[in-house]
């Protein structure tokens, strides 16, 4: 075995670690901050919508059943994320929604002219110091109480702790991959790939199926944009997690990295073009995440829209 092979079976072992365990950071990160309005459904639509083409494009070229498998996973992971989304965005609105109804009842009830004067004394606690603010303290919701008390439990830690943490995690998920593809190989479940010869397998693939892939790869590049402009409108990446885009960038490398120790010959790069554009495009995008969580942080939105 030569090492341009090894070298492509560890990457690509690597990207089906970090894809894997992609979206945990970003569901547990919604769910410690019982809210999930920093993420933008746009993204997660599109982004599914991408994972779809990919597996019917799979399955089209005749994959073998491990891709075919792990598009399937890709496809449910993606519908927990998006499922999760929308159910913290539907009960935090129904919340907002009572807290405004129960506010404006409690307005009108203090500005009733048939009223007596005593009451509604009572009502404003006249002369208590401190009484309205336990008052409008009082109308906050258990939910969004402990919503934040999560968020400032979560962002007590020091930069320099969140980015240890991410290291270890994608240092660990580096050290899984390439755990996993030495056992494949010890066991005879990876075997180097030919490129040329009459035993070589057939690179061609249904012209279908490559439009599939190249749609696929439309949908990623095409993904994260709303997310982007999504921050860059809140001046903020609350919500977001980190780690999340961390991984996505380790998963691209790493795959991007596989097809091409695997070979560099024209027709081979041809055949893999859409999952080189779909994969290596959404680094650049990737990076300007990075450089909005650099700028903005995890600023309330609250805060960032009133500079």
């Amino acid at each position: 075995m030569e090492l341009h092979e090894a070298l492509s079976g560890v990457f690509g072992s690597i990207s089906l670690a970090a894809w894997v365990f992609v979206l945990i950071p970003q569901l547990l990160e919604n769910y410690q901050q019982g809210s999930a309005e920093g993420i933008s459904l746009a993204f997660l639509t599109v982004w599914f919508i991408g994972d779809i083409t990919n597996f019917f494009g799979a399955v089209w070229a005749g994959l073998v059943p491990t891709v075919i498998a792990l598009a399937v996973y890709f496809c449910f992971a993606d519908l927990v994320l998006i499922t999760q989304c929308v159910y913290y965005n539907v009960v935090n609105t129904r919340r907002r929604k009572r807290q405004q109804l129960s506010a404006e009842a409690a307005r009108s009830d203090l500005e009733d002219p048939e009223r007596p004067l005593l009451d509604r004394r009572s009502s404003e606690n006249m002369g208590l110091p401190g009484s309205r603010r336990r008052s409008s303290a009082s109308h906050l919701s258990r939910g969004s109480v402990g919503s934040e008390l999560r968020h400032v439990v979560a962002h007590q830690e020091s930069p320099a702790k969140v980015w240890a943490r991410n290291a270890s995690c994608v240092l660990g998920i580096c050290a899984v991959g390439a755990a996993g593809w030495v056992l494949a190989w010890k066991t005879g479940l990876w075997t180097p790939t030919l490129e040329d010869g009459p035993d070589a397998p057939s690179t061609e693939s249904p012209i279908g199926a490559q439009i599939l892939g190249y749609m696929s790869a439309a949908c990623y590049l095409g993904a994260r944009i709303p997310q982007i402009v999504k921050n860059h409108k809140e001046q903020s990446c609350e919500g977001l997690s980190l780690l999340f885009f961390i991984l996505s960038i380790l998963g691209n490398a790493t795959y991007g990295a596989g097809i091409l120790f695997h070979s560099v010959q024209r027709h081979y790069v041809i055949t893999n073009i859409p999952w080189l554009i779909g994969s290596l495009g959404t680094m650049v995008e990737d990076v300007i995440i990075f450089i909005q969580f650099s700028k903005y942080g995890c600023r309330p939105i609250t805060a960032a829209a009133a500079r």
